[in-house]
């Protein structure tokens, strides 16, 4: 969920109430043909947040329809996917809580309460803590997600909103919005949960994080003008960067970059080779290479984006038109649009389903989800569009196999 669009005005068109009587319809044809087969022990779910309804909406992707609405705490916002279990955490901004839903059941299960005013939550790798930014209180949340309990607290500059945790689990990165800075804490087994390892200035409107998948460096939106910073996030020293040279053991910050204005989102591709900020201001997205810290081009991709997301394959970048109510198709080989897929109105957050035979879309002014099948002979196309709640703010998909029942 885009800190940045908070305050955008109300959806300004709806689905009809016979399409969310229907709970969805197909646009292509009267059934799934060619659509993958799964066996029956297959689960997979969109969860959407609904910041005006306080609801937490449940899609099966395996059948195309709304599956169940929860109701959650106010205004729900940010969500995650726990990795090894099967848990989405949906958090109440104006509740100060975290919902836990249980994804076998589909029903909540157990609420955490948090500080002032959280927006985002993030998932350790091993699924045993959860991590959420407090705007209002100005720091950070830690949760034992096995106890379902707040475990502690760190401070944080002012109006922090993402938060992300490397995958070594070694190292929490958090952006400070409203201080203009980004701080980096040591992940602690035992004492205290969180350690500030430092701070760096300068990202004004720090937005979204993006973590290397080898822990060495994070990327900073700074969306409050036209840039990315680059940190260096130190090696521990028993590794084999910290082993090689003494000076890789520190944080650093290693360069400003320039990229469109109001840089939003921030998409990495799976191999880290390359991060790409989606400039919301500027119709763009800015091609980084995270090996040399330098922009490698900037590109035309639609009016006003908002989020993208790459495939796992590392060839094509789907990114949402907030303005234009439409989905781009970026191909990163070619460095060139290659297409554009219509979506609801404003579309924003976006997911892949497991397979990558879906994208599925939260619309914020249609308040629905466009599905959008990826594989198809005549390309990507428009498959069905499934009512989400009142103003979705996040969206997310989890998907796992139900375990057999044992018979004694």
């Amino acid at each position: 969920m885009s800190l940045i669009r908070q305050n955008l005005s109300r959806p300004l068109l709806r689905v009809t109430a016979a399409l969310l009587a229907s709970g969805g319809f197909l646009l292509t044809g009267c059934g799934h043909s060619g659509f993958p087969e799964y066996p029956a022990n297959y689960r997979e779910f969109a969860y959407v947040t609904g910041g005006g309804s306080n609801t937490v909406t449940v899609l099966d992707l395996v059948y195309l329809r709304r599956e169940r609405v929860l109701q959650v705490g106010r205004n729900p916002t940010g969500l995650a996917v726990n990795p090894v279990r099967n848990e989405v955490y949906a958090v109440n901004t104006g509740s100060n809580s975290v919902s836990v839903i249980d994804a076998a059941t589909n029903n909540v299960v157990a609420t955490i309460g948090v500080r002032q005013r959280p927006y985002f939550i993030a998932v350790s790798p091993d699924g045993k803590r959860a991590y959420v930014p407090n705007s209002g209180s100005n720091n950070v949340s830690v949760l034992d997600l096995d106890a379902r309990r707040q475990m502690g607290v760190a401070a944080t500059g002012e109006g922090p909103g993402v938060a992300r945790v490397s995958p070594d689990n070694r190292t929490l990165v958090v952006s400070n919005q409203h201080a203009g800075s980004v701080s980096v804490y040591s992940i602690n087994e035992s004492g205290a949960p969180l350690t500030l390892r430092d701070a760096f200035t300068g990202c004004a409107g720090a937005t979204d994080v993006a973590i290397l998948p080898d822990s060495s460096k994070a990327f900073v939106a700074c969306s409050g003008g036209h840039q990315v910073m680059a940190i260096w996030l130190g090696a521990a020293p028993n590794s084999w960067r910290g082993k090689v040279d003494s000076s890789l053991q520190h944080d650093q910050m290693l360069t400003m970059l320039d990229v469109g204005k109001t840089p939003t989102h921030l998409a990495l591709k799976p191999d880290g080779g390359e991060v790409f900020s989606t400039n919301f201001d500027s119709d763009s997205i800015s091609e980084i290479s995270t090996w040399t810290n330098e922009v490698l081009g900037t590109y035309v991709i639609g009016s006003k984006p908002s989020r993208g997301i790459i495939s796992r394959d590392d060839s094509t970048m789907c990114v949402t038109n907030f303005g234009a109510d439409s989905v781009s198709l970026y191909s990163i080989d070619d460095g060139r649009m290659v297409g554009a897929v219509r979506a609801g109105s404003r579309p924003d957050a976006l997911a892949f389903s497991a397979d990558e035979h879906l994208l599925v879309v939260a619309d914020a002014g249609s308040s629905d989800v466009a599905v959008i099948r990826m594989q198809s002979k005549n390309g990507p196309s428009l498959v069905t569009m499934l009512p989400a709640g009142d103003r979705p703010n996040d969206l997310v998909v989890k998907a796992f196999h139900l375990r057999p029942l044992l018979h004694h």
